[in-house]
C-alpha cells in the first residue's frame, strides 16, 4: 500500500522542494498538495507526475487563513483516504516584514552577528491584520489553521499499531519572549512571526503528550535561512545584490545558510526515514549546509516548558470551541 503524505504550502519554496526531494527518494508515494492557490498546485501536479510517472500525486484547496475552507478540506481528504501517514504543516506567512535598520547597525558591532543574522533576531517586524474569523492573520495561518485541520483529520491519523506523523515548519526565530499565553495571537506585538513559530513548537509538545498514546507523533523542523521570495520581499533587489556574495561568506562561519528551498528541506526529508518514536518532542531537527554546500541535519533543545505547553492547548481546543460556535449561530440566523 502506499504511503500517503500530505503537504501543505507544497506550490512553491520549502514546499515545492519537499514534493521533489520525496518523489526523487520514493515514487511509490502518493502525495497530496494542500494549496491555497489550485492554479498553482495543478501546475506543480502535472510537472511531478511528468518527471515522476509511477507517483500518484494529488491536489485539495485549503487556505489555513480561512477555518471553512480547513474544514472543508479536511471533509475530502476523509472522503479520498482511509489513513494519512505523513501530514508537513508547511504553510506559513510573514506579512510585510520591515527591516530594523537601528537593530542591524547595532548588531554588526555585537559579538552576536552571526546568530543574529542567522535568525533575524529583533532585525524583522511585520504588520498584521485580522482575517475574515476575526483572527490576527500570522497566527490563524501558521498555527490555528493547522490546528484544526488537525483535529479534523484525526481519524486518519490515529493508528497505534501504525504510527502517523506530524512535521511542523518551525524556525530558528521562534522566541520565547514574544509570544505570551495572555496574547497567544499576539495582537500587541510586532513580531507576529516570531509568536507564531513559538507557539507552533509548543504546539508540538503538546500534541505528544496528547496524542502518542494513539499512535500520533509531532515534531518540529527548520529550514534554515533560504532564500525564498518572501525574503527578497524584505530588501529591494539591488541590495540582494550586493549582500548575496557576503551571504554566501558566511556559511563559513554559520551552518544556518541554508539558502536554497533544496538545502532547507533537508530536515524535512530526514524526518520522512525516521521512527517518530524515537524522536525527542523537546527537540529541534534543523537543516545545516556546510560552507561547501554539503546538507545534513543538526538538533537543538528547545526552550519549552511542558505544563505551558498544555497551557496553550487548551487555549487552542476553546478557540476552536468559539469560532465554531460562531460558524452554527451565523448558519441558523440564514
Amino acid at each position: 500500500m502506499r504511503k500517503v503524505v500530505l503537504i501543505t504550502g507544497a506550490s512553491s519554496g520549502i514546499g515545492l522542494a519537499l514534493c521533489k526531494r520525496l518523489l526523487a527518494e520514493d515514487d511509490a508515494l502518493h502525495l497530496c498538495l494542500a494549496c491555497r492557490n489550485m492554479g498553482k498546485a495543478e501546475a506543480v501536479c502535472e510537472a511531478l507526475l511528468a518527471s515522476y510517472p509511477t507517483a500518484e500525486v494529488s491536489t485539495v484547496q485549503v487556505d489555513v487563513s480561512n477555518l471553512k475552507s480547513v474544514i472543508w478540506a479536511a471533509k475530502e481528504l476523509k472522503q479520498r483516504f482511509q489513513r494519512l501517514d505523513y501530514v508537513y504543516l508547511n504553510a506559513g506567512i510573514m506579512p510585510n516584514p520591515q527591516l530594523n535598520v537601528k537593530a542591524v547597525l547595532s548588531s554588526l558591532f555585537s559579538r552576536n552577528v552571526i546568530h543574529v543574522f542567522s535568525t533575524a533576531e529583533g532585525l524583522l517586524t511585520q504588520h498584521d491584520r485580522v482575517t475574515v474569523d476575526g483572527l490576527q492573520e500570522v497566527f490563524e495561518t501558521n498555527v490555528f489553521g493547522h490546528f484544526v485541520l488537525i483535529r479534523e483529520l484525526e481519524p486518519l491519523l490515529c493508528y497505534s499499531d501504525c504510527p502517523s506523523q506530524l512535521i511542523w515548519t518551525s524556525s530558528r526565530n521562534a522566541k520565547k519572549s514574544n509570544f505570551s499565553l495572555e496574547d497567544i495571537q499576539h495582537r500587541k506585538g510586532q513580531e507576529p512571526y516570531s509568536s507564531s513559530k513559538y507557539a507552533t513548537d509548543l504546539l508540538n509538545v503538546a500534541l505528544n503528550r496528547n496524542f502518542n498514546q494513539k499512535g500520533l507523533y509531532s515534531s518540529v523542523v527548520c529550514p534554515g535561512t533560504v532564500m525564498t521570495n518572501l525574503t527578497y520581499g524584505i530588501l529591494p533587489p539591488f541590495v540582494w545584490t550586493l549582500l548575496l556574495p557576503i551571504i554566501w561568506m558566511l556559511r563559513f562561519f554559520a551552518n544556518a545558510f541554508t539558502l536554497t528551498p533544496y538545502n532547507g528541506a533537508e530536515a524535512l526529508v530526514w524526518m520522512f526515514h525516521q521512527k517518530p518514536e524515537s524522536l525527542n518532542p523537546l527537540t529541534k531537527y534543523m537543516s545545516a549546509t556546510t560552507g561547501f554546500g554539503n546538507n545534513y541535519v543538526t538538533m537543538q533543545k528547545m526552550d519549552i516548558d511542558e505544563d505551558m505547553a498544555q497551557i496553550f492547548y487548551q487555549n487552542l481546543l476553546e478557540l476552536e470551541k468559539c469560532v465554531k460556535d460562531t460558524f452554527r449561530k451565523a448558519d441558523c440566523q440564514r
